[in-house]
């Protein structure tokens, strides 16, 4: 990735394009919201089902629908029934038991693409054992080969390191050794690409590269930092509404799954009985509790509703301006819409994840078709629009006034945009044109 690159808007389209249901068409809704940059998930046991056959259907539908312009971005994961040491056909990503097995998947499929995937990233999140079934030796090792892999089948490609969750950076808040197994990561990961995920306090977004950049520096290199998922806002950045959810949290609904399968994502009903029971218990009081709690909860009042969706639309905005002006050129919107077009199972609702995590999507169906706009999306594409042909965005600070948020986006052949908030409050975010140069508001 070189530092000409312009700014690009993203999203993600979900964790199992082509697995539950057949792969469909959703780049040109992508493409339609400006997203310019497309992230995809896909899984050795779906680009190899058996030893020496491969499968690219779901990759071809990504490319048969991709124009030259959309930048790709594939998530691999070494989950498979027959090759991984913890066999599983969605989750964890676990080292192969015949790494050259896993290498030749790897070429096959980059050389298949030729040329057309910019970023391959090696696993997601490798420090949560959801998603990384090994140690931080064994995923160094993966990517190793990873690396050798990709290079050799593209030498132009960006190879991207599992994706940081939040809390790692900065500081070591993160529970359970993930500082210690990112930290080693940069020491001795052969990669090119840093991709940190943003959720949690837009705010920390700075201190959060600062501080990955720091660590880099301090064993001699920097590499770019891409945001490979973001949005907000996430229910936990609402202190008071932890003790509602003392009751969910104790009954092992964060209780780690030892494997995920297909089958059982395509269930749902991931979480044990107690866990679910606990979700009961809390949707049975849903109109005793606080606000900004009841708005993440499926079937909440539509005002709460209707609040949840500004939120969300001028988050996005404000996650991107901070992490664009800290010179990050790539960020990525989790996620673009659901994963099938099939309702969510009746008692979907139930689960932890979707409480935290289902209004994330920009889009929703009507029927078969991907298309229908939450008013993240419009956000989403009014952002686009506005950011087209940026070459970069600077804050502005404001000594007199720390609350106050301004930033100059530079658009070369168009005049520069202010943009400015009010940390903490919830109104509308002002946009500006100023006068070539200018670095005060209009």
């Amino acid at each position: 990735m070189t530092s000409t690159d312009g700014i690009r808007l993203g999203v993600v389209r979900g964790i199992q394009y082509g697995l539950v249901a057949k792969p469909g068409t959703f780049a040109p809704q992508a493409r339609d919201l400006g997203a310019g940059l497309l992230r995809m998930f896909f899984y050795w046991s779906q680009l190899e089902p058996e030893p020496g056959r491969y499968d690219w259907t779901s990759v071809d539908a990504v490319l048969d629908q991709v124009d030259d312009d959309t930048e790709l971005w594939f998530t691999l994961s070494a989950a498979s029934t027959w090759g991984s040491t913890r066999s599983t056909d969605l989750l964890p990503g676990s080292p192969p038991t015949d790494p050259a097995a896993y290498e030749a998947m790897l070429r096959a499929l980059v050389t298949h693409c030729a040329g057309r995937v910019r970023y391959w990233q090696c696993e997601n999140e490798p420090c949560i054992p959801l998603f990384w079934g090994g140690t931080a030796t064994e995923y160094l090792d993966l990517l190793t080969l990873f690396h050798r892999a990709i290079k050799g089948a593209d030498p132009q490609a960006d190879v991207v390191l599992g994706g940081c969750p939040p809390g790692v950076f900065p500081a070591p808040e993160s529970p359970d050794g993930e500082r210690d197994f990112f930290l080693r990561l940069i020491a001795e990961g052969a990669y090119d690409v840093f991709d940190i995920h943003l959720y949690s306090d837009p705010y920390r977004i700075p201190a959060t590269i600062d501080d990955i950049r720091a660590v880099m520096r301090s064993y001699g290199y920097e590499k770019p930092i891409l945001a490979g998922e973001y949005n907000g806002p996430l229910l936990l950045e609402y202190p008071e509404v932890m003790e509602h959810l003392s009751d969910v949290m104790s009954s092992g609904a964060m209780t780690p799954w030892h494997t995920l399968t297909v089958e059982e994502f395509r269930k749902g009903g991931l979480s044990p009985a107690s866990a679910r029971e606990a979700m009961k218990r809390l949707y049975a009081r849903m109109s005793e509790l606080p606000p900004n709690l009841q708005m993440f909860m499926t079937g909440c009042p539509p005002e709460l509703e209707d609040r949840r969706h500004r939120i969300n639309a001028r988050d996005l905005v404000v996650r991107n301006l901070l992490a664009l002006s800290c010179g990050l050129r790539r960020t990525i919107c989790w996620q673009l819409g659901p994963e099938t077009p099939e309702p969510p199972m009746p008692d979907d609702h139930l689960e932890l994840l979707q409480l935290m995590f289902s209004k994330f999507v920009l889009l929703a169906y009507d029927g078969e078709t991907l298309g229908v706009r939450h008013p993240s999306a419009d956000a989403f594409a009014d952002l686009a629009a506005r950011l087209d042909g940026a070459e970069s965005v600077r804050r502005l600070e404001q000594p007199d006034h720390p609350d106050t948020y301004l930033f100059e986006v530079i658009r070369p052949g168009r005049p520069p945009l202010h943009v400015t908030w009010v940390r903490g409050a919830e109104q509308a975010i002002e946009w500006n044109l100023a006068p070539q140069g200018s670095s005060s508001p209009q």
